[in-house]
């Protein structure tokens, strides 16, 4: 069992960054997605942005250019870079990693509210 541990959420204004963080309790090499997602309430849960072994990183088209994903082996932590926020990215954001053979495992979530 993979646990995930996410921080880094809260409030901040419209044109503001903040960056999530997500350690997990195993070698982050040995998984072969790393990936984030959000869900709004009364919305289903979306893909915001993946790093994968094989294929690179992929963005949803509504955070390209704004959000990074990211990796420290060394922390085993992923990251997601938030900037230029809108009031729209307002949503629970979830890390999530897949290792082979095993599947995949969520983090609890963490808030991020973009309001003036």
């Amino acid at each position: 069992q993979v646990q995930l541990v996410e921080s880094g959420g809260g409030l901040v204004q419209p044109g503001g960054s903040l960056r999530l963080s997500c350690t997990t309790s195993r070698s982050i090499s040995s998984f072969n997605l790393l990936g984030w997602y959000r869900q709004a309430p009364g919305k289903e849960r979306e893909l915001v942005a993946t790093l994968s072994s094989s294929s690179g990183t992929n963005y949803a088209d509504s955070v390209k250019s704004r959000f990074t994903i990211s990796r420290d082996n060394a922390e085993n932590t992923m990251y997601l870079q938030m900037n230029s926020l809108k009031p729209e990215d307002t949503a629970v954001y979830y890390c999530y990693v897949r290792r082979p053979l095993f599947g995949g495992s969520w983090g609890q979530g963490t808030q991020v509210t973009v309001s003036s």
